[in-house]
């Protein structure tokens, strides 16, 4: 157990904050800190062929200890933090034996982590929580998941008479931003399929996410003293505003649950001469999610006819960017690795919750790349915040299914 919150707090304590302004990959030199030390610990641990490219995607090899032809299997995180909430100086703080109650993550900023808002800690009441000190995130999506990936390859290298086949290890930078995929080469990593450890909640194995796009919504204006705007002025703000006000109230992320799809606006700028609407468009079912897009057109024509007829040009640019699609249709044809890892679970206690991802994951990507890669738990809680924490038992249990996926899948 100290060795799993020893290790885990050496990589949450590494600022690995993501840019989504950054053409580079990673988007943030920062990111290599982490990325260095995990290289040198799967060298000092054993593991094989320990590679690092150019663009900080890393990859190892445990290889298999049978006699006879097994799949190879991967498990694959990233290490990288949301730029959403600081990841910078990082404060864990370890709860131990949780007794329901609220917890003062800082008590000078009165931010306190409550059962009353947050209900899912009364699941871990007895437990040891790992958390924040109200200042930053915790980074528990995704170092918890490379915690767990790194010490169940220690443990199998530490115990022989477990049997498994060829494992392959994977580290990715740029999750966060929607690029962690982008530069896996899926044909040198060499795996049947994989499994990302970038779940939450004890029990979560997922296999279907939200298809998804990005949008950004540009509407031009004209400044003109006010004092003589009457039929000259176009405030580019208020248009933002009025398009913003068209999109469906209740499909919004605070409103919508399970399979329900939704317009999340995340960025709003803007002056008198030029405004943007930033969003980003979700939905499981493919159809739904093209009319989605189709809508966001249809709204901006809509501007845009009205304001060519009063002042004869258009006002709206729309340009819209798919991200990634539903891996159901990947995985579904190769199930079985979601019965194995649904059986690993069965087989450790653990209470398999098979729901969609309200997200998205690399598992998708890489899914449509090639290697179909369904999403197990990690085990962490309100990611991207400063109310983020994980339970040390999430993460040992998401340790030991790592370590029972593989002798699974090593039985003839």
């Amino acid at each position: 157990m100290q060795k799993i919150i020893d290790r885990f707090i050496s990589y949450v304590t590494i600022d690995t904050e993501s840019d989504p302004n950054s053409e580079t990959t990673p988007s943030t030199a920062k990111q290599w800190d982490l990325a260095n030390k995990l290289v040198d610990e799967l060298k000092a641990m054993g593991m094989q062929d320990v590679t690092i490219d150019e663009n900080a995607y890393i990859m190892a090899t445990l290889p298999s200890n049978v006699d006879h032809q097994v799949p190879t299997i991967g498990f694959v995180s990233h290490f990288d933090t949301t730029p959403d909430f600081t990841g910078k100086d990082v404060n864990p703080q370890i709860i131990e034996n949780y007794d329901g109650k609220d917890i003062v993550l800082n008590a000078e900023q009165n931010i306190i982590l409550s059962p009353n808002y947050f209900e899912d800690l009364l699941l871990y009441k007895g437990q040891t929580l790992i958390t924040t000190d109200g200042t930053t995130l915790l980074g528990a999506d995704d170092k918890a998941g490379i915690t767990e990936i790194m010490t169940a390859m220690e443990h199998l290298i530490n115990h022989p008479e477990i049997k498994h086949g060829k494992i392959r290890v994977g580290f990715t930078p740029d999750e966060e931003i929607g690029r962690g995929a982008h530069k896996f080469d899926v044909a040198k990593f060499g795996a049947d399929w994989a499994y990302t450890m970038d779940g939450s909640q004890i029990g979560e194995l997922e296999y279907e996410n939200f298809n998804a796009a990005g949008a950004k919504v540009t509407f031009k204006g004209k400044s003109v003293h006010p004092g003589y705007a009457k039929g000259k002025m176009i405030n580019s703000m208020l248009l933002a505003s009025q398009f913003i006000a068209k999109l469906p109230e209740n499909e919004v992320p605070e409103r919508t649950t399970d399979y329900e799809g939704f317009f999340h606006v995340h960025h709003l700028n803007g002056s008198i001469e030029e405004s943007s609407v930033e969003l980003i468009i979700r939905d499981h079912d493919k159809e739904k999610f093209e009319a989605r897009k189709k809508s966001i057109y249809t709204i901006a024509d809509e501007f845009n006819k009205q304001y060519q007829q009063q002042f004869g040009e258009a006002i709206c640019e729309v340009v819209i960017k798919d991200q990634y699609y539903n891996m159901k249709e990947k995985v579904t044809p190769v199930f079985h690795i979601v019965e194995i890892a649904e059986k690993a679970m069965k087989e450790l206690g653990i209470e398999p919750l098979i729901k969609p991802i309200r997200g998205g994951t690399d598992g998708s990507q890489l899914s449509y790349k090639g290697l179909p890669c369904p999403n197990i738990f990690a085990g962490g809680h309100n990611f991207h915040g400063k109310y983020e924490y994980v339970p040390l038992e999430s993460m040992i249990k998401a340790t030991e299914v790592i370590v029972k996926i593989a002798e699974l899948t090593a039985k003839k």
